[in-house]
């Protein structure tokens, strides 16, 4: 794995002022491990009420996966009011993502469309789960914008029938998502395509700092009339990336349909893995059952987001204050954890070589990783190598 060994080679540089912006975890800004305040308290209270380590369920806690529906969905959600929205807990993102490809090509589907570029991870999961992987277009690499025209052209190719795989918000690696006419447009497309929308949601309030509006395309899509498929991951919004915790579901015509596709998707899972982990979903539940614990999670959310959106704005000002004459107003418009730089593969194996800053071969810069003591040095490397 291509960020793996990025990170294992930083651990060997002995050089001290090295910087790691390859790997998409939160730091804060003295460049540490960041474990929100309200995980703490939740570690707490389920530390007082010494439970037991039981297995879960094939499922997982029926209380976790019925919390992050509310909270991906929304309490308003017509299909989740009305008993037709069906979900399981998985490994975090990563596993909902495998389970849902098992899914897929059990009932017929060779294929699945991914946004170019798209998270590493989702082409070989999805091959390994049977599919072939096609994509569309989605950015322009030339210009550092969405490539919106090019995507509505060749997702208007999309054979009907087919899964569209789509970032519900702060689409990695580039930072850039649709406005939602944008995302409008493609609702009326994807539907008239007959196509399946499968959201992957790994940064829901970690975004924009706002949970609803990070959610926005997804109820979009519900309200539309979509059956869509959704997975989640706890990962990054709640800083809980050890523990493994998401959720899959999937909107049904019916709450018959619906508990259906549960009991499928629990048939792929049982020889999978059995069922998942129980710490990590405690800790998620005991947060958005306690409407204090809530109301601080949203405010720690938001913390993290705002800190990353000033580096993006320190980054771009420390380049343009270095003489750079290239345009970087593309890191202040993107969102989420990265940064697209646009530097090519030569530019940043310089910046590994002279400066030891390391990010991903396609110029991804991790947000996370850039500091109030850190950011000058980044942007004076990026100047030397991209002049």
């Amino acid at each position: 794995d291509p960020i793996i060994g990025l990170t294992e080679m930083f651990k060997k540089d002995s050089f001290e002022k090295k910087v790691n912006v390859g790997v998409g975890a939160y730091r804060d800004d003295s460049g540490k491990p960041y474990v929100l305040p309200c995980v703490r308290e939740a570690e707490r209270i389920l530390q007082n009420q010494e439970m037991d380590h039981e297995y879960s369920t094939i499922a997982g806690d029926s209380d976790f996966v019925d919390l992050a529906l509310r909270f991906a969905y929304g309490d308003d959600s017509a299909p989740l009011k009305e008993g037709r929205i069906g979900g399981v807990q998985t490994l975090s993102g990563t596993g909902g993502l495998r389970v849902f490809g098992e899914l897929l090509k059990k009932f017929g589907h060779q294929h699945i469309y991914v946004p170019n570029p798209t998270w590493g991870n989702h082409i070989p999961i999805m091959q390994n789960a049977g599919l072939e992987v096609r994509k569309y277009a989605y950015y322009n690499f030339e210009t550092s914008e969405l490539s919106f025209e090019q995507m509505i052209a060749d997702i208007s190719k999309i054979p009907e029938g087919s899964c569209i795989l789509l970032h519900a918000c702060a689409h990695n690696p580039t930072g850039m998502d649709p406005t939602m006419e944008q995302w409008k447009e493609l609702s009326d497309l994807i539907m008239k395509q007959k196509l399946l929308p499968f959201f992957d949601c790994a940064y829901q309030g970690f975004a924009s700092g706002d949970a609803p509006t990070d959610a926005a395309a997804l109820r979009l899509f519900v309200e539309d009339g979509h059956k869509v498929a959704l997975v989640q991951s706890f990962s990054k919004n709640f800083g809980l990336y050890g523990q493994r915790v998401g959720a899959l579901s999937i909107v049904g015509n019916d709450p018959d349909e619906a508990a259906r596709v549960v009991s499928q998707l629990k048939l792929v899972i049982r020889p999978m893995y059995s069922n998942p982990p129980r710490h990590g979903s405690r800790l998620v539940t005991t947060i958005l059952s306690d409407p204090k614990l809530t109301q601080d999670f949203i405010d720690q959310c938001r913390g993290m987001a705002e800190r990353i959106h000033g580096m993006r704005t320190a980054l771009r000002t420390k380049l343009e204050d270095a003489g750079s004459t290239h345009n970087w107003d593309h890191i202040t418009k993107q969102i989420g954890m990265f940064a697209y730089s646009g530097m090519a593969k030569d530019q940043v194996m310089a910046m590994r070589e002279k400066h030891h800053i390391y990010c991903t071969a396609d110029g991804r810069i991790s947000m996370a990783g850039v500091t109030s003591g850190n950011v000058e040095y980044i942007a004076n490397a990026m100047h030397d190598v991209t002049k």
